[in-house]
């Protein structure tokens, strides 16, 4: 009984702090938010809803990194590890910026 216990008692908190990810779509030629505020930890999820490929990349000191171009319907995450603000983009339409704020 104790075993049954704690394995309820484990699952229960790893559920409890799991964090999901946060979604940023990719919709009409923009992200869908301009500013995001996440913990360090945290996961950006990229969702392109767009009948067009979309890239993400970020030449930020707090976070440097290029994800690719993807299609419709796919998505591409990525886990922010150091505090800061994260400058994001899309390299196939320049107009595409948003802002990603990660504090600790």
């Amino acid at each position: 009984m104790k075993l049954i216990f704690s394995l309820m008692l484990f699952f229960t908190s790893t559920t409890l702090f799991a964090n999901e990810p946060v979604v940023v779509g990719q919709k009409d030629k923009a992200f869908t938010v301009k500013n995001v505020e996440i913990s360090v930890g945290d996961t950006v999820r990229f969702l392109n809803e767009d009948d067009f490929f979309h890239n993400v990349f970020s030449l930020s000191d707090a976070a440097l990194f290029d994800l690719g171009s993807f299609p419709k319907g796919e998505h591409r995450d990525i886990q922010f590890d150091t505090a800061g603000e994260v400058e994001v983009e899309c390299a196939i339409h320049p107009s595409m910026k948003m802002v990603i704020h990660v504090k600790e």
